[in-house]
């Protein structure tokens, strides 16, 4: 598993769920019912202090982990035969959406 922080173009649905993102040039498709789930940051690192009962956005990041093929515009099978798993984090002020993490299903294993 690869842990980064790259900005990522995601298109979401009316409910916020991630649909689509644009990554490295390729558009990838969510082929699989999104997980979502908040991670506490350094917030202390980052800020002189946090507001009385703060959360999500100044204490928690929003967590996606979805799984993705790309998209097939030219009718051309994808170049991945199984889904990549990527963990992708909102900046809920912004709106910024980021790569943090790639699973191993990235690179498929030879016997």
């Amino acid at each position: 598993m690869g842990l980064f922080s790259q900005s990522v173009d995601v298109s979401c649905a009316p409910d916020g769920q991630p649909q689509s993102l644009q990554w490295n040039g390729t558009t990838y498709a969510v082929c699989a019912e999104p997980l979502r789930w908040y991670e506490r940051r350094q917030w202390w690192a980052e800020e002189s202090r946090a507001p009385l009962g703060s959360g999500p956005g100044v204490v928690d990041h929003e967590i996606w982990r979805i799984q993705v093929l790309p998209a097939n515009t030219s009718g051309q099978e994808p170049p991945f035969p199984e889904p990549l798993t990527l963990d992708l984090t909102r900046h809920i002020r912004s709106g910024r959406w980021r790569l943090l993490r790639i699973h191993d299903a990235l690179h498929p294993t030879t016997a």
